[in-house]
């Protein structure tokens, strides 16, 4: 083989390598599906929330938010933005605003979630990586890869 046939071998060989996703699933060997429980914080403090088992599913609630605070510092506002006019004076306070994440244990991942964003009063797509302590949790409309990631810890209850 020539030289010039051996680089673009190589060349080749060198794309199609790293043209193959590495995604959590592929880093994360030890993932069962009730390891999502527990409590996670965002690194800065601003967002805190308890994933817990809803049956078949998973959901989290609304444990702490600093976006979700009056002025005040302690009242939680209420969900104004939310498009179902009976809700619009609840108290963002413990809210559920993940539902419906199924684990795929192929993919070692939870999928085809919603997140409700009370900011807004739109609800997006979700899905859950973890790798060790951290969950990656993706939020999306349409595409996965057009949406957001949101990195958080575990934390003691």
């Amino acid at each position: 083989m020539t030289l010039l046939k051996s680089l673009t071998v190589a060349a080749i060989a060198t794309l199609a390598a790293l043209s193959v996703p590495i995604t959590g699933s592929a880093l994360a060997q030890d993932v069962a599906a009730d390891d999502i429980i527990g409590v996670w914080e965002t690194g800065d403090g601003q967002l805190k929330f308890e994933m817990f088992d809803a049956g078949e599913t998973y959901s989290a609630r609304i444990l702490y938010g600093a976006r979700l605070l009056e002025a005040d510092g302690r009242t939680y506002k209420k969900d104004t933005r939310n498009p179902d006019p009976a809700l619009q004076s609840r108290s963002l306070e413990g809210i559920v605003f993940i539902s419906g994440l199924a684990w795929n244990e192929d993919d070692l991942r939870w999928e085809d979630g919603s997140l409700y964003q009370a900011a807004s009063g739109r609800t997006a797509s979700a899905r859950v990586e973890l790798d060790a302590e951290t969950m990656n949790l993706r939020a999306y409309r349409g595409q996965p890869m057009l949406g957001r990631t949101i990195t958080l810890h575990r934390v003691a209850p």
